[in-house]
């Protein structure tokens, strides 16, 4: 079941989608099931980093590029089906909220600075 690298995102959707199909998983598949699941997967991912200074956690990242792989591959997989589930169009989203964050987020007020929009002085 590889996946093309020169194959469209909609081909990724429909293997995934494929795969849980035929597993019988939707009905485990709720949208508060799947946030849950985006977190405790967000957190295996941040157990690659924890107890290191930043040194460190580049070193373990470079260490363990497959293990973080899949676990980003978790990650992506759940949010792609919380968007197909709820009629998210993700690229829409992205594009939406770009805008809004340069809205929020000037270049001439927060060039260099990692405040947030309501905490620069």
């Amino acid at each position: 079941m590889d996946i093309d690298k020169t194959k469209n995102l909609s081909s990724i959707i429909e293997k995934i989608l494929k795969f849980r199909k035929e597993r019988d998983w939707e009905k485990f598949h709720n949208p508060k099931n799947i946030a849950i699941s985006i977190s405790l997967e967000s957190a295996e991912l941040l157990e690659n980093f924890q107890w290191g200074n930043l040194e460190e956690s580049v070193k373990s990242a470079l260490e363990n590029k497959e293990k973080i792989s899949d676990e980003v591959a978790d990650l992506l997989i759940y949010i792609l089906y919380l968007c197909n589930d709820l009629g998210i169009d993700f690229i829409d989203a992205i594009d939406k909220k770009i805008k809004k964050n340069n809205k929020k987020y000037p270049v001439e007020r927060f060039k260099g600075k990692s405040n947030k929009y309501n905490k620069l002085k």
